[in-house]
């Protein structure tokens, strides 16, 4: 076997009965391999998703202005009972508590994640190997696959 890359048509791939023999073979491995990556890095971007619920901090149950603090100095006569009256402090933000998830959902989900990282880790290793065909067809396949999942799966992340 060859340690150099070479742009030939021919190329055994990970197993015995995938071996291209010629430039049709080359073109559907090539988009095969492509299509390997592109699902790689759509499960990058899902196991980071399916991490994001327990990490998000609280948020206000609804946006409210900035109101600058009132100050007692800065009211006069009655009006000071006005600024540390109790409906005032009503308006303030409330903060709703994230659910917690239950003991068993987080198993479920641990879960899942790891099913996620075993897919990840084997892909990974089967495109390494792809490319360790030394072939230049399938290197630039696996290359523009990350690009182009890369491209397409992790605007996606910006949404959750």
């Amino acid at each position: 076997m060859s340690m150099t890359f070479e742009a030939g048509s021919r190329v055994k791939l990970l197993f015995d009965f995938w071996d291209v023999q010629g430039p049709a073979g080359m073109v559907l491995s090539v988009f095969v391999v492509l299509l390997l990556t592109v699902f790689y890095e759509l499960l990058k971007v899902w196991k980071v998703q399916l991490g994001k619920p327990l990490e998000q901090p609280t948020q206000p149950a609804f946006p409210l202005p900035f109101l600058p603090p009132l100050h007692s100095s800065d009211c006069q006569g009655s009006s000071a009972v006005f600024a540390s009256s109790l409906s005032e402090s009503s308006l303030a933000p409330t903060e709703q508590a994230a659910p917690t998830p239950s003991p068993m959902n987080r198993w479920r989900l641990h879960g899942i994640q790891t099913a996620i990282h075993i897919l990840q880790v084997t892909l990974g290793y089967i495109l390494m190997l792809c490319v360790m065909s030394y072939n230049t067809w399938i290197f630039l396949g696996v290359i523009l696959g990350s690009v182009l999942g890369y491209f397409i799966w992790f605007p996606l992340l910006g949404q959750i």
